[in-house]
């Protein structure tokens, strides 16, 4: 229990913490890359784009010296480039060999694992459809990785004004971070007007992304305010408030505890607290403490999975730290 302000006469805020919550094994190495990256070099690293959607884990890394750059001219001449968690298009790719830029990728295994399923459905000759919200970095990676032409839908409406005919073959990949119940419905419009669709199971969906909506109703249901943590660009984060509101309870999504608002808690017993993907945390304590500052508290976990799941880093990190460890 974390200590209380006001007195014992004023109630006291329930607080239940989702499990699991925060950083996933993708998040966690693409951070780790960055890291060992600078170790490496004793001198700037450049990481085009946010190396995940988090103002504080860039801003940490920034400090460390990280500059994230929007597109490749602005790396210097040889200058070690890092490739965000989000995957990249090939031009990017490209673009980087011409220059001579020695790259790490970050991309997360599961994005890449997207791309591979894309690549042999439109070898295989069927129309590709992506499921996914246009102008999000994995998205533009993940067409920017198929050479073949894609369709981008995100709503069960847009099924129906795709200019494919009824018995085209097609398939479908999906962005890793959507709401697995939207995604189900989008695939369901699919099966309902093509005669000929595959693709993978909801099921393929990022485990991560998965067991934190699964958390997230879990809370929902017990809770009279929902705070989710994580940066207002995070898709997985945004998704996870828009679950607490589906679900009928007042849900918000904070970068951290300064944004907690007093005016949230009225008439408020319980407040279910997660965190996206992309989110320490330490963000999540500042959450808690901002709650502590205006009422007494008591804090408990709700009881959920244990992720167990490491994703290995890139061949010339993991010679790196074999070869400081000996």
């Amino acid at each position: 229990m974390l200590g209380a302000r006001g007195g014992d006469s004023e109630p006291r805020l329930h607080i239940v913490l989702a499990k699991p919550r925060g950083f996933c094994a993708g998040v966690v190495r693409a951070i780790d890359i960055v890291e060992r990256a600078l170790e490496r070099e004793q001198g700037p690293v450049y990481v085009r784009h946010e190396i995940v959607h988090n103002r504080h884990v860039v801003d940490k890394l920034r400090r460390k010296g990280a500059v994230f750059v929007d597109d490749l001219s602005e790396v210097p001449a040889g200058a070690l480039t890092i490739f965000s968690a989000h995957g990249v298009p090939r031009a990017v790719e490209q673009d980087a060999v011409r220059r001579g830029l020695p790259v790490i990728d970050a991309t997360c295994p599961l994005v890449t694992k997207v791309h591979i399923q894309g690549r042999r459905y439109a070898r295989s000759g069927r129309t590709l459809i992506l499921i996914g919200h246009a102008g999000h970095a994995e998205v533009e990676g993940t067409m920017g990785q198929i050479d073949a032409p894609i369709h981008l839908i995100s709503t069960p409406a847009a099924v129906a004004a795709l200019p494919i005919p009824r018995d085209a073959p097609i398939a479908y990949v999906t962005q890793t971070t959507l709401s697995v119940d939207d995604t189900r419905a989008i695939i369901d419009a699919l099966t309902a007007r093509f005669s000929d669709v595959i693709g993978p199971e909801t099921s393929d969906i990022c485990y991560a992304t998965q067991n934190r909506q699964s958390a997230v109703r879990d809370l929902a249901r017990i809770s009279d305010l929902l705070i989710v943590v994580g940066a207002a660009n995070s898709s997985n984060s945004n998704r996870l408030r828009e679950i607490g509101a589906e679900m009928g309870i007042p849900s918000q999504l904070v970068d951290d505890g300064d944004g907690v608002d007093p005016d949230w808690l009225q008439g408020v017993a319980t407040v279910g607290i997660t965190a996206g993907a992309s989110a320490p945390d330490e963000l999540v304590d500042s959450v808690v403490a901002a709650l502590e500052r205006l009422r007494p508290l008591v804090v408990s976990q709700l009881d959920g999975l244990d992720e167990n799941i490491e994703f290995t880093l890139p061949s010339e990190l993991r010679h790196d730290r074999r070869r400081t460890s000996a």
